[in-house]
């Protein structure tokens, strides 16, 4: 399994959840591809910690379904599966359409301008055609109703399941990215009128919309 160079050892005080997150933006990202096997030991290696946060976060990532773990034999990379994809967007629609239903006319104007000043970087992203940048846009965007909402099972379940989703659209990244600038617009006028019927409608869309076929052979 090859190493990547060039970046810094995590800080041995930080939690698991950081050695966690760090492996799992790397799948995402396709530093680690599909089918890539992944070794406990060169990954402690490489973020300077020891195997046990490592083995640990291995274990969370097997539930995301990111990764397939055999104990005792190998970790690998999970190849990606239509099924598995579309259950997990179809229940990140759900989430995020309830989201949507319950902050409609809660949101702060700060907040209102943080998705709208979102919204622009994603579309000055797809417009340059930058993945990783459209997608960290998209997240944040999607994520500011989230944490004003409060809702800590909520934001369980979306931890859990919306890497795999969004390995999917990194991987499927496509024009079809502009017609979510106008999504998102509508949203989040929406979100800062009031209609909480159509705004749940709209985030539910903007999810259950995302393709989640032709995606086993990747």
């Amino acid at each position: 399994m090859p190493i990547p160079s060039g970046t810094a050892a995590v800080d041995r005080s930080l939690l698991r959840d950081d050695v966690y997150r760090r492996l799992r933006d790397a799948i995402v990202d396709g530093t680690f591809m599909p089918g890539e096997q992944l070794k406990d030991g060169e990954l402690a290696e490489w973020l300077g910690v020891s195997r046990t946060p490592v083995r640990e976060a291995l274990l969370r990532l097997a539930t995301s379904g990111l990764v397939v773990a055999l104990p005792g034999r190998s970790t690998t990379v999970s190849i990606i599966d239509e099924r598995a994809v579309r259950d997990a967007r179809d229940v990140i629609a759900a989430m995020h359409e309830l989201v949507a239903r319950q902050i409609t006319g809660r949101l702060s104007d700060d907040d209102i301008e943080r998705m709208t000043d979102a919204n622009r970087r994603f579309a000055a992203a797809v417009a340059a055609d930058d993945v990783g940048a459209a997608l960290d846009a998209d997240e944040e965007l999607h994520r500011i109703p989230v944490a004003a909402l409060g809702n800590q099972a909520l934001e369980a379940v979306l931890d859990q399941f919306e890497p795999l989703v969004r390995r999917t659209e990194r991987l499927r990244f496509s024009g079809d990215a502009h017609a979510s600038i106008e999504l998102h617009d509508e949203l989040i006028a929406l979100l800062a009128s009031g209609d909480a019927q159509k705004a749940a409608s709209v985030a539910f869309h903007i999810w259950h919309s995302l393709p989640a076929d032709d995606v086993a052979d990747d």
